[in-house]
């Protein structure tokens, strides 16, 4: 590929967009302690009551400051993206690579492996697990990576196949060279920014799924999500409170599936130069 990520990123407007963005949300979830005058979990001791000084969203129906809880539920919420994140895309590699260059049985009982997950719904399974189990963060996480990681496993052997019938990559064959060394030397330098766009777009699922069953009511009751503030924050739609309790929450986990959304889409531009607007293309957009 010969692609660099970093001056692909650098160059593109919603993908500077998007980074600023998703920073912005990060500090914010860093700083939550030096930005609240609450604990999330403290009774203000006013219950619906408007934005103030003190209160900046007001406080929800159990007196507790929304301001907080929205900033603690962003914490939440980037330790599960970037949980799933690191463990799918290392089982996605693991699986994928090791497939494409091993073949054989072993390819054959892994790609069965992955049509057989491909077939169940991820959300169904978290729900009937969460039914029983009510999962923790670490649950969490390791739930979503549990059902993310076939996709990419399959995308990375599709890549590892093509490379493997690359001149230098068969050279080093002729010369005794085994799977792992090809792998580290001559196949990761090229998958790597598939894998970052793949990292994100991991990312971007797990914040959705999160959000998803923390509004559904089967995540852990004593992690503060963003998912589950919007399905309390449902509750009292008929009252002025949702103004700044539904919306500011809804806006937060919106603004951070866009920032991933335009971080994929200028990694996968840069990898497809299709997606990549020709001479002709960009004098019809200026005019």
């Amino acid at each position: 590929m010969h692609i660099d990520p970093f001056r692909a990123v650098a160059s593109d407007r919603l993908a500077l967009a998007g980074l600023f963005i998703l920073a912005t949300i990060v500090l914010m979830a860093v700083l939550a302690p030096v930005l609240t005058f609450f604990s999330p979990d403290c009774y203000t001791g006013h219950i619906f009551s408007r934005p103030s000084l003190m209160n900046p969203l007001g406080t929800d129906s159990l007196g507790q400051d929304i301001w907080s809880r929205l900033l603690y539920g962003a914490r939440t919420t980037l330790i599960v993206a970037a949980g799933v994140a690191v463990i799918s895309i290392t089982l996605s590699v693991l699986v994928g690579a090791s497939a494409a260059l091993i073949g054989g049985i072993y390819e054959s009982i892994w790609m069965r492996i992955v049509d057989a997950m491909y077939s169940v719904p991820p959300i169904i399974v978290m729900i009937l697990v969460a039914a029983y189990i009510r999962p923790n963060l670490l649950i969490t996480i390791l739930m979503i990576s549990l059902l993310s990681w076939p996709e990419g496993a399959r995308i990375i052997r599709s890549q590892v196949l093509s490379l493997k019938e690359r001149e230098h990559i068969y050279a080093s064959q002729t010369f005794g060279a085994g799977c792992m060394h090809i792998f580290k030397s001559h196949i990761a330098p090229e998958l790597s920014p598939l894998i970052m766009a793949m990292t994100v777009q991991d990312a971007r699922r797990a914040v959705f799924m999160e959000a998803g069953m923390g509004f559904l009511g089967v995540s852990d009751p004593m992690t503060i999500s963003w998912g589950k503030i919007i399905h309390q924050a449902l509750d009292f739609t008929y009252l002025d409170v949702w103004k700044w309790w539904l919306l500011p929450t809804g806006l937060a986990l919106s603004l951070t599936l866009v920032a991933l959304c335009f971080i994929g889409f200028s990694l996968e531009a840069a990898m497809d130069p299709r997606l990549v607007p020709g001479p002709l293309e960009r004098s019809q957009e200026q005019c």
